[in-house]
């Protein structure tokens, strides 16, 4: 078996480490203790993120869209593929050097999507770039640490705790989507999703491209009132 080549490291926030890894063409994101956020191999979930939002959202002339997480590019081609000529795709990732390995080491994986002029690529906090503006967004995907019980950001919470919903909820337009990717299930969040003003949906999909493997899930919440 071909064995795993370290090609890159970063540091993340709260101190942890992220390692870059190939095998062939298969890419691996990991944290320093081993544990896997991202294989390229994957990815069925991250792209049900976006195409579950757009089925919600609808047709709506050029729509702005945020997506929380760069990861491995799957959320945001599956968008592309959706996304009218006319929208905005603004891509917020918190660590930079995520952006230059999505250039330089991963370019197989991520091939010319990163040209669309429809897109953006930010470095920073997608949650000061969700706090920062009113009514603007018609969807919010958010893929941000393992989802609302998280794994390597205690900071998540101010995503998905209930002032970061609310914060959500101002930051889309009437009827707008916010969608959050969880590697497991949480009946309380889900409450708490709902309790925002959102017509939640939940729903389980598998972590590959196949119907096979592990589920993950996906929240689409809808926002109520004006």
């Amino acid at each position: 078996m071909i064995p795993w080549e370290l090609l890159s490291e970063a540091p993340a926030p709260e101190g942890d480490i992220l390692r870059l890894f190939r095998r062939g063409t298969e890419y691996s994101i990991r944290l320093g203790d081993g544990n896997e956020l991202m294989n390229s191999r994957l990815g069925g979930s991250e792209i049900a993120l976006a195409t579950l939002s757009f089925d919600r959202l609808g047709a709506r002339p050029a729509p702005r869209i945020l997506i929380g997480g760069l990861g491995m590019g799957f959320t945001l081609r599956a968008a592309q593929e959706r996304a009218p000529a006319d929208a905005q795709i603004v891509v917020s990732e918190v660590v930079s050097e995520l952006i230059g390995w999505a250039r330089d080491e991963m370019a197989p994986v991520f091939d010319d999507c990163l040209s669309d002029p429809r897109v953006e690529l930010r470095a920073g906090d997608v949650a000061q770039e969700i706090a920062s503006v009113t009514a603007h967004w018609d969807m919010i995907l958010l893929d941000v640490d393992n989802g609302p019980d998280g794994l390597t950001r205690d900071g998540n919470d101010v995503l998905y705790g209930e002032g970061g919903l609310g914060v959500a909820h101002r930051a889309l337009t009437p009827r707008g989507v916010l969608a959050v990717w969880s590697a497991h299930p949480s009946r309380e969040f889900a409450k708490r999703f709902a309790r925002a003003n959102f017509d939640v949906k939940e729903e389980g999909v598998r972590a590959g491209r196949s119907k096979r493997g592990s589920r993950h899930t996906v929240w689409t919440g809808v926002r109520k009132g004006r």
